[in-house]
């Protein structure tokens, strides 16, 4: 097995586990910490655009 096919096996396995409840659990608190973080940073000024992006990104996340 190839390193090609050792990165394919391990993105099928990430796949699976994102589809789980815990994996939704885990997507959208690595999510939520991110949005968090630049809006600290960002001193809340982009508040509006950030959770847009959040939630476009948990919608990309649960459709693969």
């Amino acid at each position: 097995m190839g390193i090609g096919d050792k990165a394919k096996d391990l993105g099928e396995k990430a796949k699976d586990f994102l589809n789980t409840d815990k994996g939704e659990e885990k997507s959208d608190d690595a999510l939520q910490r991110g949005t968090d973080a630049l809006s600290e940073r960002t001193g809340g000024k982009y508040d509006e655009q950030l959770k847009k992006g959040q939630t476009a990104a948990d919608q990309h996340i649960g459709e693969e």
